[in-house]
């Protein structure tokens, strides 16, 4: 499996599609083969114990289907000539990004086992343009997603490799020598920042060797300072051994994670479709794939604590997303073309579940507005904001002297004035919902996404009572959200 949607670089953790800052990448995310050890060919008939999500697969039925199914003597590398993709279509794929409702795609340029989509010259005979496709399939994928979509365009890349002679020696030399380092992953990594631009730099893989081993500083400073994406990058943690959770733009952390409480630093979980695997499996069951219920459920708990979602899809070694896959990303964009404004451009409120009703979670809209003028006097800039009738709903939240003449201003909506979401997952028993944690006042709104029609409810001495409309007249079929308008706290 391949390529993998992450997302924008902002300001604010909880924003999602403005390109606002510089250390945070957005929220909503896809992914498409981010963890996929067998991303050359994944068509062995069972898991590769690599691809498992829970590393508890016996090693001895791979060996034995081996044995059963293979010649004598196949090796991993002689995968690479069964991984056709004959039938990837690059623009499709952006095309299903988009339609998700991703706001960036991250590519799995290469993976542990050093096989690259790109051909890099420091991988000679192991790559997809020498062997398997013949094409540069990151290159392709670019393009499309430059070309026919407004997604952010970000790569994967594994630091080490498994069956590297120089890796392995400098792994039995403890990792003082660097002749892996020096000759193989890090002017493969710059080569293919210089020639595909991505603006997500996605590191995976150091085990074992620390920070120091891998050159990781020199090159994100390097990235940061003088790389052709340094006023966009952004990197995860995942660049020596101890570093997962503790620097980078954003924390991984590990396969899996979400805390289920508010974190303070932007952080990603990472999770899958198929709930045993990250690779396409020919004999999975529909049973092993989530139902868009449970991905909804761990994406929109993910978002209330101010995570990032990192969805991961399975194709096929011939380029196809397959149908299930297809399905759960096309219904993801049926919620967010209804919901979205749930998601896009909130951050984690005060609460992020509901105290009083399971199954609801919170996000929390706060809009930040930019003005940049061409004034030399600070004081003529006063002037011009009084006679603004803006000010009266947002904040003045800074002012800062930009290049030559310019000011730029940021106003900062007032908490009066302010959005909480109530996105509750599974529909209230008899239609009623009670809620415990916000707290309104006689100007306050609740109003259903989705739904054209006035709600009922009513402040009680428990909570606020909620009357849901019929089912048939909302138009999301999972996941509702309320919109709760002049919340005080």
């Amino acid at each position: 499996s391949w390529p993998c949607s992450r997302g924008d670089r902002l300001k604010d953790p909880g924003h999602v599609v403005e390109e606002t800052g510089r250390k945070d990448p957005c929220r909503v995310v896809e992914e498409t083969g981010r963890k996929d050890p067998c991303c050359v060919v994944e068509e062995t008939g069972l898991q590769d114990p690599g691809c498992v999500v829970e590393e508890t697969a016996n090693v001895s039925n791979f060996v034995t289907f081996m044995n059963d199914n293979y010649p004598p003597g196949f090796t991993y590398q002689n995968f690479a000539k069964e991984f056709t993709a004959e039938f990837f279509e690059p623009n499709d794929w952006a095309d299903l990004f988009q339609l998700s409702g991703a706001k960036y795609v991250v590519f799995t340029a290469k993976h542990h086992e050093g096989y690259t989509m790109w051909p890099s010259k420091y991988s000679f005979s192991w790559n997809a343009k020498d062997v398997g496709p013949k094409r540069d399939l990151v290159g392709e994928l670019a393009s499309a997603v430059r070309n026919k979509t407004n997604l952010k365009f970000g790569l994967y890349h594994s630091l080490f490799e498994w069956f590297h002679p120089l890796y392995l020696q400098d792994k039995a030399n403890g990792y003082k020598t660097q002749y892996f380092v020096g000759n193989k992953t890090m002017p493969e990594l710059y080569e293919l920042v210089t020639t595909y631009k991505p603006e997500i730099v996605w590191s995976d893989g150091p085990m074992d060797g620390k920070y120091t081993y891998w050159n990781s500083t020199q090159f994100i400073a390097w990235l940061y300072n003088n790389s052709p994406v340094k006023d966009t990058v952004v990197v995860n943690d995942r660049w020596g051994k101890g570093l997962k959770c503790k620097h980078g733009d954003f924390y991984t952390c590990r396969d899996h994670y979400n805390p289920g409480h508010l974190l303070p630093y932007k952080w990603e979980n990472c999770d899958t479709v198929d709930k045993n695997s990250w690779a396409f499996r020919r004999n999975a069951k529909l049973e092993d794939y989530h139902t868009i219920q449970e991905l909804l459920s761990r994406f929109i708990s993910t978002v209330s604590c101010g995570g990032n979602f990192l969805l991961n899809v399975a194709p096929t070694k011939y380029g196809v997303i397959t149908p299930i896959y297809e399905e759960r990303f096309s219904q993801l964009g049926t919620w967010l073309a209804i919901n979205g404004e749930s998601i896009y451009d909130t951050t984690a409120w005060t609460s992020q579940s509901d105290h009083l009703a399971s199954g609801v979670w919170y996000t929390y809209s706060i809009i930040i507005y930019i003005i940049i003028f061409s004034l030399t006097s600070l004081n003529m800039i006063n002037i011009l904001l009084k006679i603004i009738g803006f000010v009266e709903s947002y904040a003045l939240s800074k002012i800062k002297r930009g290049k030559g003449k310019y000011f730029i201003i940021e106003y900062t909506q007032k908490k009066s004035n302010s959005v909480v979401y109530a996105i509750v997952l599974n529909w209230p028993k008899n239609g009623l919902l009670l809620l415990g944690s916000p707290t309104l006042v006689p100007e306050s709104t609740i109003t259903l996404l989705g739904y054209t029609g006035n709600l009922q409810w009513n402040e009680t001495g428990n909570g606020i009572k909620i009357q849901f409309p019929d089912r048939e007249s909302v138009k999301s079929k999972w996941a509702w959200s309320l919109k709760l308008t002049n919340t005080t706290n």
